[in-house]
């Protein structure tokens, strides 16, 4: 899978699947609208201090908080159960949107 495939799949899961994160997720909703491309979506996301670049810093804390929500035993890793319920909550909130 090529970058721009995968970027474009976790903008994707981001937007439907949302970040578990309240007031991010309130923030950045208008302007979910109205992006136009699945990258402008997912930098809207990452792009905590609103700069219009992702940092590493910011990258590596929305993967984390992603990481974290997928990871629904709690054992640390991430199992083909867990990224399957992935997908469905994909699809579905594709869908619903």
């Amino acid at each position: 899978m090529n970058r721009r495939t995968l970027l474009t799949r976790m903008a994707a899961m981001a937007a439907a699947c949302g970040t578990g994160n309240a007031a991010l997720a309130a923030q950045t909703g208008a302007q979910l609208a109205a992006a136009q491309s699945p990258a402008l979506k997912l930098l809207k996301l990452m792009d905590t201090d609103k700069s219009g670049k992702v940092s590493r810093a910011e990258f590596m804390s929305f993967m984390a908080a992603e990481f974290d929500r997928l990871d629904t035993n709690h054992d640390g890793e991430l199992d083909v159960k867990e990224l399957e319920q992935l997908e469905i909550r994909h699809h579905e909130g594709g869908h619903g949107r």
